[in-house]
């Protein structure tokens, strides 16, 4: 039988834990930075998302719109004010940037200590040592989502599917981690793996973050895998009002039926992606008061 993996009452949870912690504490509030820049509909969306959940775990957010023609020299100015002010624990620079800014150059900008995206090179760097800081925070809210629904790594066979810094290959390093959720066997596969179904159906545990809508299909998994599905695409759908549908990037009714464990569109890994961000932010503020 398959299990539907919640990944809204696990958000839920681990916001109600960083509120607890935070409430607990007599040290103050920790404190986000949410930088936006430009006019993209989803990036507001987003930002206003995690304000909403900054204020259900008694973070203080503060956030900067910069206009969409903001040049890269601005970006960067605001960065640097968030850095040294020392009242500000976390920083979240909302991607996509427009195209006069270098993306790169930007989140290299921001303080490591303070990058609770988790996107910084230091930060990448000490997760692949093994010695992680900030985690992404997609890859963590899934080895949350798999540990809390008490699926083992160790010894299986896990596939992810997409390569980026974001998902990818930091979700790769949290499975072959000796830790919880990790000590599995590892392959990444991407756009120019060949007989890419081939791998996908060795998989024991998969995850899909390629970016194509319902790009895995019933054929691509074996019986009682756990799926992981990190895409969150919109397809054309006459019947909606909206005149279209979320989908991610499993095809779910086809692949459903075979899975032990699956995660929904929507309502599976994005609730966690912004729970994690919180708990990073917690940490960032632990971070700060040790020092």
């Amino acid at each position: 039988m398959t299990r539907v993996i919640d990944g809204k009452k696990m958000a839920a949870d681990i916001r109600a834990e960083v509120a607890r912690e935070v409430s607990r504490s007599a040290q103050g509030n920790p404190t986000l930075a949410l930088v936006r820049v430009g006019d993209d509909p989803a990036s507001r969306v987003y930002v206003k998302s995690k304000a909403r959940a900054c204020e259900q775990c008694g973070i203080e957010s503060r956030t900067v719109h910069l206009a969409h023609d903001a040049d890269e020299a601005e970006v960067l100015a605001t960065l640097a004010r968030f850095n040294d002010d020392a009242s500000v624990d976390g920083i979240l620079l909302q991607l996509p940037l427009p195209p006069q800014v270098n993306s790169d150059r930007a989140i290299a900008s921001i303080s490591p200590l303070k990058d609770v995206d988790g996107f910084h090179p230091e930060n990448l760097g000490l997760l692949a040592s093994g010695s992680p800081r900030f985690v992404a925070c997609t890859p963590a809210g899934i080895r949350e989502l798999i540990t809390r629904s008490g699926i083992e790594t160790t010894g299986r066979h896990a596939v992810v599917v997409g390569r980026s810094v974001i998902v990818g290959k930091p979700m790769a390093l949290l499975f072959a981690r000796k830790a919880p959720g990790g000590n599995a066997t590892v392959t990444i596969c991407h756009s120019r793996t060949r007989d890419i179904a081939e791998v996908t159906r060795s998989a024991d545990i998969l995850v899909a973050a390629i970016g194509r809508a319902e790009f895995i299909t019933g054929d691509m998994v074996r019986d009682g895998v756990v799926v992981i599905d990190v895409g969150i695409n919109r397809v054309d759908d006459a019947s909606s009002k909206k005149g279209y549908r979320l989908v991610g990037d499993v095809k779910y009714d086809d692949v459903a039926p075979k899975a032990a464990y699956i995660t929904p569109v929507p309502g599976g890994v994005g609730p966690m992606t912004v729970a994690m961000l919180m708990a990073n932010t917690l940490h960032a503020w632990k971070l700060h008061n040790k020092n």
